[in-house]
Protein backbone atom coordinates (compact mmCIF):
# COMPACT_ATOMS: atom_id res chain seq x y z
CA UNK A 1 0.00 0.00 0.00
CA UNK A 2 3.23 2.19 1.03
CA UNK A 3 4.85 1.83 -2.61
CA UNK A 4 1.03 2.27 -4.32
CA UNK A 5 0.53 5.70 -2.55
CA UNK A 6 4.40 6.53 -3.87
CA UNK A 7 4.10 5.99 -7.33
CA UNK A 8 0.35 7.90 -7.12
CA UNK A 9 2.05 10.72 -5.68
CA UNK A 10 4.83 10.34 -8.31
CA UNK A 11 2.29 10.39 -10.79
CA UNK A 12 0.73 13.61 -9.42
CA UNK A 13 3.80 15.42 -9.07
CA UNK A 14 4.76 14.61 -12.27
CA UNK A 15 1.51 15.80 -14.55
CA UNK A 16 0.94 18.63 -12.55
CA UNK A 17 2.30 21.49 -15.24
CA UNK A 18 4.82 23.87 -14.10
CA UNK A 19 4.21 27.00 -13.38
CA UNK A 20 5.44 29.43 -16.63
CA UNK A 21 7.04 32.56 -16.19
CA UNK A 22 5.72 35.14 -17.53
CA UNK A 23 6.24 37.02 -20.73
CA UNK A 24 7.78 40.24 -20.74
CA UNK A 25 6.60 42.39 -23.76
CA UNK A 26 8.33 46.44 -23.33
CA UNK A 27 7.50 48.65 -26.07
CA UNK A 28 9.81 51.63 -26.36
CA UNK A 29 8.67 54.81 -28.03
CA UNK A 30 11.10 57.55 -29.44
CA UNK A 31 10.74 61.39 -28.79
CA UNK A 32 7.05 61.04 -27.44
CA UNK A 33 6.50 63.98 -25.27
CA UNK A 34 4.81 63.36 -21.67
CA UNK A 35 1.92 65.59 -22.69
CA UNK A 36 1.69 63.76 -26.21
CA UNK A 37 -1.35 60.68 -25.21
CA UNK A 38 -4.94 61.35 -24.85
CA UNK A 39 -4.64 58.91 -21.37
CA UNK A 40 -1.93 62.04 -20.20
CA UNK A 41 -4.57 64.62 -21.13
CA UNK A 42 -3.77 65.78 -24.24
CA UNK A 43 -6.58 67.61 -26.00
CA UNK A 44 -6.21 66.53 -29.75
CA UNK A 45 -4.11 63.49 -29.71
CA UNK A 46 -6.30 60.42 -29.87
CA UNK A 47 -4.58 57.25 -28.43
CA UNK A 48 -7.40 54.69 -27.75
CA UNK A 49 -5.13 51.20 -27.54
CA UNK A 50 -2.60 53.46 -24.78
CA UNK A 51 -5.48 54.82 -23.00
CA UNK A 52 -6.67 51.32 -22.84
CA UNK A 53 -3.25 49.94 -21.21
CA UNK A 54 -3.51 52.45 -18.64
CA UNK A 55 -7.30 51.56 -18.03
CA UNK A 56 -6.06 48.38 -17.89
CA UNK A 57 -2.87 48.62 -15.50
CA UNK A 58 -0.97 51.60 -13.94
CA UNK A 59 -0.07 55.15 -15.60
CA UNK A 60 3.00 56.67 -13.88
CA UNK A 61 3.40 60.81 -13.96
CA UNK A 62 6.81 60.84 -12.65
CA UNK A 63 8.62 58.38 -14.88
CA UNK A 64 12.04 60.01 -15.88
CA UNK A 65 13.80 58.91 -19.58
CA UNK A 66 17.95 58.18 -18.20
CA UNK A 67 18.84 61.06 -20.26
CA UNK A 68 17.25 63.65 -22.89
CA UNK A 69 18.78 62.42 -25.59
CA UNK A 70 18.50 59.31 -27.70
CA UNK A 71 21.35 56.84 -27.75
CA UNK A 72 22.24 57.55 -24.21
CA UNK A 73 18.80 56.92 -23.01
CA UNK A 74 18.81 53.52 -24.49
CA UNK A 75 22.18 52.53 -23.78
CA UNK A 76 20.84 53.11 -20.18
CA UNK A 77 17.46 51.58 -20.29
CA UNK A 78 19.44 47.94 -21.69
CA UNK A 79 21.93 48.07 -18.55
CA UNK A 80 20.08 49.68 -15.75
CA UNK A 81 23.51 52.07 -15.43
CA UNK A 82 22.76 55.94 -15.81
CA UNK A 83 24.62 57.75 -18.62
CA UNK A 84 27.38 59.21 -16.49
CA UNK A 85 28.13 55.88 -15.20
CA UNK A 86 28.63 54.12 -18.83
CA UNK A 87 30.52 57.28 -20.23
CA UNK A 88 27.52 57.02 -22.78
CA UNK A 89 25.94 60.80 -22.94
CA UNK A 90 25.31 62.01 -26.71
CA UNK A 91 24.04 60.29 -29.61
CA UNK A 92 26.27 57.77 -31.07
CA UNK A 93 27.99 58.82 -34.60
CA UNK A 94 29.52 57.09 -37.33
CA UNK A 95 33.03 58.22 -37.09
CA UNK A 96 35.24 59.22 -33.58
CA UNK A 97 35.35 62.77 -32.54
CA UNK A 98 33.72 65.23 -30.69
CA UNK A 99 32.18 68.78 -30.76
CA UNK A 100 34.33 71.36 -32.36
CA UNK A 101 32.15 74.90 -32.56
CA UNK A 102 33.17 78.31 -30.93
CA UNK A 103 31.63 77.80 -27.26
CA UNK A 104 33.49 77.99 -23.40
CA UNK A 105 33.45 74.19 -22.99
CA UNK A 106 35.10 71.54 -24.48
CA UNK A 107 32.69 68.33 -24.48
CA UNK A 108 33.86 64.74 -24.13
CA UNK A 109 34.20 63.03 -26.93
CA UNK A 110 31.65 60.81 -28.23
CA UNK A 111 30.90 57.34 -27.56
CA UNK A 112 30.51 55.51 -30.55
CA UNK A 113 29.41 51.82 -29.36
CA UNK A 114 27.88 50.48 -25.95
CA UNK A 115 31.12 47.94 -24.71
CA UNK A 116 30.05 43.93 -25.29
CA UNK A 117 31.35 44.09 -21.99
CA UNK A 118 27.88 45.28 -20.78
CA UNK A 119 25.35 43.37 -19.42
CA UNK A 120 22.26 44.08 -21.04
CA UNK A 121 18.37 43.03 -20.45
CA UNK A 122 18.79 40.70 -23.39
CA UNK A 123 21.66 38.45 -21.93
CA UNK A 124 19.93 39.14 -18.34
CA UNK A 125 16.29 37.25 -19.66
CA UNK A 126 18.48 34.99 -21.51
CA UNK A 127 20.29 33.56 -18.44
CA UNK A 128 17.10 33.32 -16.98
CA UNK A 129 15.53 31.24 -19.57
CA UNK A 130 13.66 34.08 -21.96
CA UNK A 131 13.26 33.49 -25.34
CA UNK A 132 14.67 37.05 -26.23
CA UNK A 133 13.81 39.08 -29.31
CA UNK A 134 14.96 42.87 -30.03
CA UNK A 135 13.12 44.39 -33.33
CA UNK A 136 13.29 48.13 -34.31
CA UNK A 137 15.73 50.94 -33.23
CA UNK A 138 19.29 50.07 -31.76
CA UNK A 139 21.28 52.94 -31.99
CA UNK A 140 23.88 52.24 -29.61
CA UNK A 141 26.70 51.29 -31.25
CA UNK A 142 27.61 53.20 -34.69
CA UNK A 143 25.83 52.93 -37.82
CA UNK A 144 26.41 50.63 -40.31
CA UNK A 145 25.84 50.62 -43.95
CA UNK A 146 23.36 53.51 -43.70
CA UNK A 147 21.77 55.70 -41.04
CA UNK A 148 20.68 53.70 -37.98
CA UNK A 149 22.05 50.18 -39.68
CA UNK A 150 22.43 47.40 -37.02
CA UNK A 151 26.60 47.24 -36.09
CA UNK A 152 27.34 43.62 -37.29
CA UNK A 153 30.16 43.65 -34.02
CA UNK A 154 28.04 45.39 -31.54
CA UNK A 155 24.01 45.06 -32.64
CA UNK A 156 21.50 43.14 -30.45
CA UNK A 157 22.13 39.73 -31.79
CA UNK A 158 25.76 40.34 -30.46
CA UNK A 159 24.21 41.66 -27.08
CA UNK A 160 22.07 39.01 -25.49
CA UNK A 161 19.27 39.18 -28.30
CA UNK A 162 18.53 35.64 -29.92
CA UNK A 163 16.32 37.25 -33.02
CA UNK A 164 15.00 40.81 -34.38
CA UNK A 165 15.59 42.72 -37.29
CA UNK A 166 15.99 46.87 -37.87
CA UNK A 167 13.17 47.22 -40.61
CA UNK A 168 11.60 50.71 -40.51
CA UNK A 169 8.25 49.56 -40.83
CA UNK A 170 5.66 51.87 -42.06
CA UNK A 171 8.24 55.33 -40.46
CA UNK A 172 9.28 57.84 -43.18
CA UNK A 173 12.73 56.44 -42.81
CA UNK A 174 11.66 53.52 -44.91
CA UNK A 175 11.14 56.14 -48.03
CA UNK A 176 15.23 55.88 -48.63
CA UNK A 177 14.51 52.34 -49.62
CA UNK A 178 11.18 52.47 -51.50
CA UNK A 179 11.02 55.69 -54.02
CA UNK A 180 7.52 56.77 -54.44
CA UNK A 181 6.07 55.20 -50.97
CA UNK A 182 6.08 59.15 -49.71
CA UNK A 183 3.38 59.90 -52.03
CA UNK A 184 1.64 56.62 -52.27
CA UNK A 185 -1.43 57.53 -49.76
CA UNK A 186 -2.88 54.55 -48.31
CA UNK A 187 -6.74 54.04 -48.41
CA UNK A 188 -9.20 55.84 -47.16
CA UNK A 189 -9.47 54.99 -42.81
CA UNK A 190 -5.88 52.50 -43.09
CA UNK A 191 -2.99 52.88 -41.52
CA UNK A 192 0.19 52.19 -43.63
CA UNK A 193 1.44 48.45 -43.42
CA UNK A 194 3.72 47.77 -41.09
CA UNK A 195 6.62 45.04 -41.66
CA UNK A 196 8.43 45.42 -38.15
CA UNK A 197 5.00 45.03 -36.20
CA UNK A 198 4.82 41.66 -38.40
CA UNK A 199 7.96 40.74 -37.58
CA UNK A 200 7.35 41.26 -33.78
CA UNK A 201 3.91 39.81 -33.26
CA UNK A 202 5.30 36.83 -35.53
CA UNK A 203 8.20 36.61 -32.77
CA UNK A 204 4.67 35.74 -30.42
CA UNK A 205 3.38 33.81 -32.57
CA UNK A 206 6.87 31.50 -32.95
CA UNK A 207 7.29 31.75 -29.12
CA UNK A 208 3.81 31.31 -27.84
CA UNK A 209 4.44 28.29 -25.89
CA UNK A 210 7.55 29.91 -24.08
CA UNK A 211 8.83 32.48 -21.73
CA UNK A 212 9.81 35.32 -24.32
CA UNK A 213 10.84 38.91 -23.84
CA UNK A 214 10.06 41.19 -26.97
CA UNK A 215 11.55 44.27 -27.06
CA UNK A 216 9.55 46.50 -29.65
CA UNK A 217 11.61 49.71 -30.20
CA UNK A 218 9.69 52.04 -31.99
CA UNK A 219 11.27 55.11 -34.94
CA UNK A 220 7.62 56.55 -33.83
CA UNK A 221 7.21 59.38 -33.56
CA UNK A 222 10.98 60.85 -34.65
CA UNK A 223 11.11 62.69 -37.37
CA UNK A 224 11.13 63.94 -40.45
CA UNK A 225 7.18 63.39 -39.33
CA UNK A 226 5.15 62.34 -42.10
CA UNK A 227 1.56 60.30 -42.74
CA UNK A 228 0.44 58.97 -45.61
CA UNK A 229 -2.96 58.67 -44.13
CA UNK A 230 -4.76 61.38 -45.53
CA UNK A 231 -8.18 60.22 -43.44
CA UNK A 232 -5.83 61.23 -40.57
CA UNK A 233 -4.42 64.48 -41.61
CA UNK A 234 -7.98 65.37 -42.41
CA UNK A 235 -9.08 64.60 -39.19
CA UNK A 236 -6.71 66.44 -37.28
CA UNK A 237 -6.59 69.50 -39.29
CA UNK A 238 -10.13 70.08 -38.13
CA UNK A 239 -9.36 69.52 -34.18
CA UNK A 240 -5.97 71.03 -34.34
CA UNK A 241 -6.91 75.04 -33.41
CA UNK A 242 -6.49 77.28 -36.65
CA UNK A 243 -3.38 79.10 -37.46
CA UNK A 244 -1.27 75.93 -36.00
CA UNK A 245 1.55 74.73 -38.40
CA UNK A 246 0.94 72.12 -40.49
CA UNK A 247 3.63 70.00 -38.84
CA UNK A 248 1.68 69.86 -36.12
CA UNK A 249 -1.16 68.03 -37.80
CA UNK A 250 1.05 65.16 -39.13
CA UNK A 251 2.58 64.84 -35.52
CA UNK A 252 -0.59 64.28 -34.60
CA UNK A 253 -1.27 61.69 -37.25
CA UNK A 254 2.36 60.11 -36.44
CA UNK A 255 1.07 59.73 -32.75
CA UNK A 256 -2.22 57.80 -33.62
CA UNK A 257 -0.31 55.87 -36.16
CA UNK A 258 2.34 54.95 -32.90
CA UNK A 259 -1.09 53.88 -31.10
CA UNK A 260 -2.17 51.86 -33.61
CA UNK A 261 0.80 50.18 -33.98
CA UNK A 262 1.02 49.38 -30.31
CA UNK A 263 -3.00 48.37 -30.46
CA UNK A 264 -2.09 45.40 -33.01
CA UNK A 265 0.39 43.96 -30.43
CA UNK A 266 -2.27 44.28 -27.90
CA UNK A 267 -4.51 42.87 -29.80
CA UNK A 268 -2.07 40.13 -30.88
CA UNK A 269 -1.31 38.94 -27.08
CA UNK A 270 -5.17 38.53 -26.54
CA UNK A 271 -5.41 36.54 -29.82
CA UNK A 272 -3.26 33.94 -28.21
CA UNK A 273 -4.90 34.02 -25.08
CA UNK A 274 -1.36 35.84 -23.79
CA UNK A 275 -2.27 38.77 -22.24
CA UNK A 276 -3.00 37.53 -18.84
CA UNK A 277 0.53 35.95 -18.37
CA UNK A 278 2.61 39.34 -20.02
CA UNK A 279 3.78 42.34 -18.35
CA UNK A 280 3.71 45.13 -21.22
CA UNK A 281 5.90 48.28 -20.45
CA UNK A 282 5.25 51.74 -22.50
CA UNK A 283 7.48 53.82 -22.05
CA UNK A 284 9.34 57.23 -24.16
CA UNK A 285 12.96 57.39 -24.44
CA UNK A 286 13.13 61.28 -23.82
CA UNK A 287 11.17 64.80 -24.22
CA UNK A 288 9.58 65.86 -27.33
CA UNK A 289 10.84 67.56 -30.29
CA UNK A 290 9.90 71.20 -29.50
CA UNK A 291 9.63 71.72 -33.07
CA UNK A 292 6.53 69.11 -33.76
CA UNK A 293 5.36 68.74 -30.42
CA UNK A 294 5.00 71.16 -26.75
CA UNK A 295 5.82 69.36 -23.47
CA UNK A 296 3.89 71.59 -21.97
CA UNK A 297 2.94 71.70 -19.26
CA UNK A 298 6.73 71.12 -18.85
CA UNK A 299 9.41 73.45 -19.17
CA UNK A 300 11.92 72.45 -21.60
CA UNK A 301 12.34 69.48 -24.28
CA UNK A 302 14.45 66.66 -25.90
CA UNK A 303 18.21 67.82 -25.18
CA UNK A 304 18.21 69.42 -22.02
CA UNK A 305 17.17 68.26 -18.24
CA UNK A 306 14.10 70.27 -17.50
CA UNK A 307 11.20 68.18 -16.65
CA UNK A 308 10.21 68.13 -20.85
CA UNK A 309 13.20 66.45 -21.59
CA UNK A 310 13.29 63.80 -19.12
CA UNK A 311 9.89 63.38 -17.73
CA UNK A 312 8.13 60.45 -20.36
CA UNK A 313 4.59 58.27 -20.71
CA UNK A 314 5.13 55.27 -18.88
CA UNK A 315 2.11 52.31 -18.47
CA UNK A 316 2.45 49.29 -16.85
CA UNK A 317 -0.20 45.96 -17.67
CA UNK A 318 -0.20 42.94 -16.04
CA UNK A 319 -3.31 41.48 -14.83
CA UNK A 320 -3.60 40.11 -11.96
CA UNK A 321 -0.71 41.99 -10.57
CA UNK A 322 -1.12 44.96 -11.34
CA UNK A 323 -4.64 46.50 -10.89
CA UNK A 324 -5.93 48.23 -13.38
CA UNK A 325 -6.64 51.82 -13.80
CA UNK A 326 -4.27 53.26 -11.38
CA UNK A 327 -2.03 56.10 -11.23
CA UNK A 328 1.39 55.85 -9.45
CA UNK A 329 2.82 59.19 -8.32
CA UNK A 330 6.70 58.16 -7.34
CA UNK A 331 9.14 58.70 -8.92
CA UNK A 332 10.81 56.20 -11.63
CA UNK A 333 13.26 56.04 -13.96
CA UNK A 334 14.47 54.07 -17.08
CA UNK A 335 17.21 52.24 -15.14
CA UNK A 336 14.87 50.89 -12.75
CA UNK A 337 13.47 48.30 -15.95
CA UNK A 338 16.47 45.63 -16.38
CA UNK A 339 16.03 45.15 -12.20
CA UNK A 340 12.03 45.06 -12.40
CA UNK A 341 12.41 42.45 -15.80
CA UNK A 342 14.60 40.21 -13.23
CA UNK A 343 12.29 40.24 -10.57
CA UNK A 344 9.98 39.42 -12.60
CA UNK A 345 12.01 36.47 -14.04
CA UNK A 346 11.92 35.08 -10.22
CA UNK A 347 15.79 36.51 -10.12
CA UNK A 348 15.53 40.17 -8.26
CA UNK A 349 18.71 41.85 -8.39
CA UNK A 350 19.21 45.28 -8.06
CA UNK A 351 20.74 47.48 -11.08
CA UNK A 352 23.47 49.74 -10.83
CA UNK A 353 20.86 52.44 -10.87
CA UNK A 354 18.01 51.40 -10.52
CA UNK A 355 15.85 49.24 -8.36
CA UNK A 356 12.61 46.59 -9.31
CA UNK A 357 9.43 48.45 -9.45
CA UNK A 358 7.79 45.00 -9.31
CA UNK A 359 6.13 45.42 -5.27
CA UNK A 360 5.20 49.05 -6.48
CA UNK A 361 3.52 47.75 -9.18
CA UNK A 362 1.80 45.23 -7.53
CA UNK A 363 0.58 47.41 -4.55
CA UNK A 364 3.20 45.97 -2.36
CA UNK A 365 4.88 49.67 -1.24
CA UNK A 366 4.17 53.00 -1.43
CA UNK A 367 7.67 54.14 -2.80
CA UNK A 368 10.99 52.56 -3.43
CA UNK A 369 14.03 52.43 -1.76
CA UNK A 370 16.52 53.70 -3.81
CA UNK A 371 20.58 53.26 -2.92
CA UNK A 372 21.76 55.73 -5.62
CA UNK A 373 20.02 59.17 -6.32
CA UNK A 374 18.17 59.78 -9.96
CA UNK A 375 20.99 62.40 -11.32
CA UNK A 376 21.06 63.21 -14.99
CA UNK A 377 24.28 63.91 -16.86
CA UNK A 378 24.18 65.96 -20.31
CA UNK A 379 28.02 67.33 -20.73
CA UNK A 380 27.30 68.69 -24.50
CA UNK A 381 25.90 71.13 -26.36
CA UNK A 382 23.15 71.40 -28.56
CA UNK A 383 21.98 71.77 -31.52
CA UNK A 384 25.27 70.94 -33.14
CA UNK A 385 24.63 73.43 -36.46
CA UNK A 386 23.83 76.74 -36.02
CA UNK A 387 23.63 76.83 -32.17
CA UNK A 388 24.66 80.68 -32.10
CA UNK A 389 21.16 81.16 -33.93
CA UNK A 390 19.06 79.31 -32.02
CA UNK A 391 17.34 81.38 -28.38
CA UNK A 392 19.27 80.85 -24.74
CA UNK A 393 15.85 80.94 -23.18
CA UNK A 394 14.42 77.40 -23.10
CA UNK A 395 10.41 78.08 -22.65
CA UNK A 396 7.61 76.32 -22.36
CA UNK A 397 5.65 74.87 -25.06
CA UNK A 398 7.22 77.72 -27.25
CA UNK A 399 7.88 74.92 -30.42
CA UNK A 400 11.09 76.55 -30.51
CA UNK A 401 14.82 74.67 -30.38
CA UNK A 402 16.68 76.18 -27.75
CA UNK A 403 20.27 76.46 -26.72
CA UNK A 404 21.07 73.27 -24.43
CA UNK A 405 24.57 73.92 -22.65
CA UNK A 406 26.25 71.25 -19.96
CA UNK A 407 24.73 70.69 -17.54
CA UNK A 408 23.50 67.79 -14.74
CA UNK A 409 21.02 67.51 -12.38
CA UNK A 410 19.48 65.54 -9.43
CA UNK A 411 15.89 65.02 -8.02
CA UNK A 412 15.60 64.06 -4.14
CA UNK A 413 11.65 64.07 -2.83
CA UNK A 414 10.63 67.13 -4.59
CA UNK A 415 13.30 68.81 -4.90
CA UNK A 416 15.41 68.73 -8.18
CA UNK A 417 18.35 70.99 -8.71
CA UNK A 418 19.80 71.66 -11.93
CA UNK A 419 23.97 72.16 -12.27
CA UNK A 420 25.24 74.34 -15.30
CA UNK A 421 28.71 74.36 -15.92
CA UNK A 422 29.66 77.27 -17.82
CA UNK A 423 28.60 79.87 -15.23
CA UNK A 424 29.44 77.13 -12.55
CA UNK A 425 25.99 78.07 -10.71
CA UNK A 426 22.43 76.21 -9.91
CA UNK A 427 19.01 76.31 -10.69
CA UNK A 428 16.93 74.75 -7.29
CA UNK A 429 13.05 74.17 -7.77
CA UNK A 430 10.43 72.57 -5.87
CA UNK A 431 8.35 70.37 -8.39
CA UNK A 432 5.16 69.81 -6.14
CA UNK A 433 4.35 73.81 -6.59
CA UNK A 434 6.43 74.69 -9.73
CA UNK A 435 6.24 71.77 -12.12
CA UNK A 436 7.03 74.32 -15.03
CA UNK A 437 10.24 75.06 -13.60
CA UNK A 438 9.80 78.97 -13.21
CA UNK A 439 11.00 80.02 -10.15
CA UNK A 440 14.32 79.00 -9.09
CA UNK A 441 14.48 78.31 -5.36
CA UNK A 442 18.68 78.49 -4.79
CA UNK A 443 18.84 82.04 -3.46
CA UNK A 444 15.49 81.14 -0.72
CA UNK A 445 17.14 77.71 0.19
CA UNK A 446 20.74 78.00 -0.11
CA UNK A 447 21.44 75.03 2.37
CA UNK A 448 19.55 72.68 -0.02
CA UNK A 449 21.13 73.96 -2.85
CA UNK A 450 24.47 73.30 -1.09
CA UNK A 451 23.22 69.86 -0.27
CA UNK A 452 21.89 68.40 -3.93
CA UNK A 453 24.74 70.23 -5.20
CA UNK A 454 27.37 68.11 -2.88
CA UNK A 455 24.93 65.01 -3.29
CA UNK A 456 25.23 65.46 -7.16
CA UNK A 457 28.92 65.80 -7.87
CA UNK A 458 29.33 63.27 -5.46
CA UNK A 459 27.66 60.44 -7.57
CA UNK A 460 29.53 62.20 -10.59
CA UNK A 461 32.59 61.20 -8.88
CA UNK A 462 31.77 58.09 -7.63
CA UNK A 463 31.35 56.96 -11.17
CA UNK A 464 33.84 58.99 -12.92
CA UNK A 465 31.40 61.09 -14.85
CA UNK A 466 33.14 62.49 -17.56
CA UNK A 467 32.62 66.77 -17.24
CA UNK A 468 33.44 69.06 -19.76
CA UNK A 469 36.32 71.53 -19.70
CA UNK A 470 37.68 74.64 -20.49
CA UNK A 471 38.51 75.58 -23.93
CA UNK A 472 42.01 77.17 -24.05
CA UNK A 473 41.68 80.72 -25.70
CA UNK A 474 41.73 79.82 -29.90
CA UNK A 475 44.47 82.02 -31.38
Amino acid sequence: MRQLLLILLLLIVTAAPLQAAPNIVFILADDLSWSDLGCYGHPYHQTPHLDRLAEEGMRFTQAYAPAPICSASRAAILTGKTPARLHFEFVTKSDPGGQDFDVPLQSPPFTLDLPLSERTMGEALSECGYTTGFFGKWHVSRHHQGYLGWSPTHGPLEQGFAEGDSDFGSHPYVYGKKKGLKSTPVKEGDFPLDTLVDKATGFLNRHQDEPFFLYLSQYYVHDPVHSRSESLIEKYRKLIPEGSKEIRVEYAAMVETLDHLVGRVLSELDRLDLADDTLVVFLSDNGGHPNYTTNAPLRGSKWNLYEGGIRVPMIARWPGRIEAGVECDVPVHGCDLLPTFRDVADQPRNGADGVSLLPLMAGQVVDVNRSQPLVWHFPYYHPEKKFADCPEEIGVGDFVTSQTRPHSAIRSGNWKLIQFYEEDRVELYDLANDLAEQHDLSAEHPDKARELRRELNAYLKQVEARLPQRRQARP
